[in-house]
């Protein structure tokens, strides 16, 4: 994701974590930041998939 087509609310945490400057992180630093980002993604990704879950078990119940 590029700086521009970041999400525009200010002190937004995610704006700020896309514009910080990775050039001074060591190798360690880096491999932490993924992970931590992968966890991160994980845990969107869960609630994505509960937010649809209980939307079509909504649109199932009245549909009934």
């Amino acid at each position: 994701m590029e700086v521009d087509d970041a999400p525009s609310r200010p002190n937004d945490a995610l704006t700020e974590l896309i514009r910080q400057d990775l050039d001074p992180l060591s190798v360690a630093e880096l491999e932490a930041r993924i992970t931590a980002l992968e966890g991160e993604i994980a845990r969107s990704r869960q609630k994505m998939e509960r937010a649809v879950n209980h939307r079509a078990s909504a649109d199932q119940l009245f549909r009934s």
